[in-house]
C-alpha cells in the first residue's frame, strides 16, 4: 500500500469523524447492561445494513455452547440474547481475512447520584466522552466500523472477507464471542479494539467467578452468642482467600511475562447479600467473588484450589466446621491467553502504528481479560487486542479520550488495508 493510499484513507477518517462520534454517542445512551443488550443489538444491525453487508443475526442458544472450551455458565434469562456479524464479501480475492469485534454489553452504573453527568447520556467535553461503554469498549467498536467506511470513502474496498462482529456476555461469561465461532464464522486474524491505552495486550489473565453460599444460625440479637452469623462467617472465608491470592501471586513471579507487574492476581469480593433482619442474627450470605489466573494455568485445577481453600478455613470455624460452606460457579471459567504465532498480522498492523502514532507498538501485560481468547485458544486464530485511551472503566464518570479515540481509528483503517488489502472501489 503506498503512500497516497494511506494519506487518503487517514484523510477520510478526519473527515467523518464529527459522525463517528455522533454514532458513538447514540451507542452510548443505551443502557445496555446484562440481560439488556438488544436495543444495541438492533442498531448495529441496521448500521451494518446501511452499508451493505451481509447480517446474520441469531439467539444463543445455551445448549450448543455448554461444551465448548471456555464456556461459563448463564444464571440469568438469556432468552432473548443475541449475537449480530456484518459480512463484507470482496468482489476480487486478494488479501487476507478478518474479524471486527466489539462488545456491547456493560456493566452497571452504580449509584446515579456519584457520576458528574448521567452515565447514558453521553456527554463531550475536554476532549473526552463521557459514560457508562463510552471507553469499554463502544467507541472501539464503532470506530472499528468507521475505519471501514474511511476505506471506502478514500475510494478504495477490501480485497478479503471481514466480519464485524458484535457480541455481548464480554463482561461476565464470554459466551456472545464464542457463539460466533459455534456459527463457524473464521478468519485468518481477529482484532478487537479495547481500549489498551495505545498498547498491544500481549499476555492477559483469565477470570474465574464464584459464589460462596454461607449458613448461620439465626437467633434474636439479644442472644447473639448462642447463634452463628453467616455474614462474620462469609468474612472469615474471604479472608482465608485472601491468603490464596497471596499465594497466587507469588507464583505468578516465575511467569515470563507478568513477572514484570507487582501484584497481577487480583481477588475481588464483588457482591455480598445476606441476612433478613437487623435484629436477627443472619441465616444466610452469598458473596459473588472474581479471582485471576495466568496463561496456561488450569481452570479445574485452580477451581480445586479454590474449593480446597474453603474448605480449611471452614473446618477452623466454630459453626461452618459442622455446616460446610457451598460454593456455586457463577460466570467466566475462562483461560489466559498469551498471543503467540501472530507475527504476519502484527507487522501488518505495525506498519499502520508506525504511520499514525511512529515507532514501534508497545506491549501490554493485562490485568483483565478480553474476548481475544476464544480465537487464539480455541481455534489457533491469531488475536490482536489494540484500542483507545480512556479511564474509570467499571467506575464512575467513565470516558474515552477523543485524539486516541481518532488515532486509534486511522491505525485501524490502515491495518485493514493492510492486511485485507485495497483496490479501487
Amino acid at each position: 500500500m503506498n503512500a497516497e493510499t494511506q494519506q487518503r484513507i487517514l484523510d477520510a477518517v478526519d473527515a467523518g469523524f464529527e459522525a463517528q462520534l455522533a454514532t458513538t454517542r447514540d451507542f452510548v445512551a443505551i443502557p445496555s447492561t446484562r440481560g439488556a443488550e438488544g436495543p444495541c443489538q438492533d442498531m448495529i444491525g441496521d448500521l451494518l445494513r446501511q452499508r451493505g453487508y451481509e447480517v446474520d443475526d441469531w439467539h444463543i442458544d445455551v445448549d450448543d455452547l455448554k461444551d465448548l472450551r471456555g464456556f461459563g455458565p448463564i444464571e440469568h434469562d438469556f432468552s432473548k440474547a443475541r449475537s449480530v456479524v456484518g459480512t463484507y464479501r470482496p468482489q476480487t480475492n486478494g488479501g487476507k481475512s478478518l474479524i471486527l469485534q466489539g462488545h456491547c454489553d456493560v456493566v452497571p452504573a452504580g449509584p446515579l447520584e456519584l457520576w458528574e453527568t448521567p452515565p447514558f447520556s453521553p456527554v463531550i467535553k475536554d476532549g473526552k466522552m463521557f459514560g457508562r461503554g463510552a471507553c469499554d469498549m463502544k467507541s472501539g467498536t464503532i470506530g472499528a466500523l468507521y475505519a471501514l467506511d474511511a476505506i471506502k470513502a478514500a475510494g478504495f474496498k477490501p480485497t478479503a472477507r471481514i466480519h464485524f462482529q458484535s457480541v455481548i456476555e464480554e463482561e461476565s461469561t464470554g459466551v456472545g464471542a464464542l457463539s460466533t465461532l459455534q456459527r463457524g464464522y473464521r478468519a485468518d486474524a481477529c482484532f478487537i479494539p479495547e481500549p489498551t491505552g495505545g498498547k498491544m495486550v500481549r499476555s492477559q489473565v483469565g477470570v474465574i467467578w464464584f459464589r460462596l453460599r454461607v449458613k448461620g444460625h439465626p437467633t434474636h440479637v439479644a442472644f447473639a452468642g448462642s447463634g452463628a452469623n453467616a455474614i462474620m462467617a462469609a468474612y472469615h472465608l474471604i479472608h482465608a482467600l485472601q491468603k490464596l491470592e497471596i499465594e497466587w501471586n507469588e507464583r505468578a513471579k516465575a511467569d515470563k511475562h507478568f513477572k514484570t507487574l507487582n501484584h497481577p492476581i487480583n481477588f475481588n469480593p464483588g457482591i455480598i447479600k445476606g441476612g433478613d433482619w437487623a435484629s436477627s442474627v443472619p441465616a444466610w450470605c452469598d458473596v459473588d467473588c472474581r479471582i485471576a489466573v495466568l496463561p496456561g494455568w488450569s481452570i479445574a485445577d485452580h477451581q480445586k484450589e479454590i474449593m480446597a481453600c474453603v474448605a480449611a478455613a471452614a473446618r477452623n470455624h466454630r459453626f461452618l466446621a459442622n455446616n460446610p460452606p457451598e460454593i456455586e460457579w457463577s460466570g467466566f471459567l475462562s483461560e489466559g491467553y498469551e498471543l503467540t504465532d501472530a507475527a504476519a498480522p502484527e507487522a501488518a498492523f505495525g506498519k499502520a502504528f508506525g504511520k499514525v502514532y511512529g515507532g514501534a507498538v508497545e506491549d501490554l501485560v493485562f490485568t483483565a481479560l478480553t474476548d481475544t481468547r476464544f480465537y487464539g485458544l480455541n481455534h489457533g486464530i491469531p488475536s490482536l487486542c489494540f484500542g483507545a485511551s480512556g479511564g474509570e472503566m467499571h467506575g464512575f464518570n467513565e470516558y474515552v479520550d477523543l485524539d486516541s479515540l481518532k488515532k486509534t481509528t486511522k491505525a485501524m483503517a490502515l491495518f485493514i488495508a493492510e492486511w485485507c488489502g485495497v483496490e479501487k472501489a
